[in-house]
């Protein structure tokens, strides 16, 4: 194929999105190659706005298009439980399931020794900041369950305790639809661990 610039540019500035390798850049590049030009700038035109208008909630930490965030302005919403996450995604994947009727904050990460992310790096100062007011009765971690998670879960659990509030962290097992021969032994220690009468 000849060099065409701006294909190469296009494809280069798809590359640097996470999980987008040299095939699916180009794939999505010929795409937008491919729309018509008012598809392309509304495609063009909802990234920027996002750029311009979404920020992170001065309370909790998650993407908002205004501050404080719904959740946060929601007179709906149980103040004394809060849920941790690790990023903003994860709030939308909570709120998904309606369950969970608390307050949110996000700490954009999860302690990483060996890729430089302690904890000044995540939002645990501003944690503890919004428990000052002793509304908080109980915090649920819901950090990924993985190293990084666990160990972030534990280091915030240790913090808190003192401090008399209650510290859960949600249950990991199997997923429904799941089969037992195909989950690893620690998806299955696990689900054994969180196991609850009938």
């Amino acid at each position: 194929m000849q060099y065409i610039a701006p294909l190469v540019k296009l494809i280069e500035q798809f590359r640097v999105l996470p999980g987008i390798g040299p095939k699916s850049a180009a794939r999505l590049a010929y795409h937008v190659l491919e729309m018509d030009k008012a598809k392309a700038q509304a495609l063009a035109q909802a990234i920027l706005e996002a750029k311009e208008k979404v920020g992170y909630c001065s309370q909790c930490f998650t993407l908002t298009d205004c501050n404080p965030c719904s959740i946060c302005r929601s007179e709906n919403r149980d103040r004394s439980f809060l849920c941790v996450v690790e990023e903003p995604r994860d709030v939308a994947a909570l709120e998904r399931t309606r369950e969970f009727k608390g307050v949110y904050h996000v700490l954009h990460g999860a302690l990483s020794p060996l890729e430089g992310v302690g904890p000044d790096e995540l939002k645990i100062k501003e944690l503890l900041n919004r428990l000052r007011d002793n509304q908080i009765k109980e915090i649920v971690m819901a950090t990924d369950p993985d190293v990084e998670g666990e160990a972030t879960a534990m280091y915030l659990a240790k913090l808190l305790k003192p401090l008399g509030i209650k510290v859960t962290r949600i249950a990991h097992g199997l997923p429904m639809g799941g089969d037992l021969e195909y989950a690893d032994e620690v998806t299955l220690s696990k689900a054994l661990e969180n196991r609850r009468e009938m």
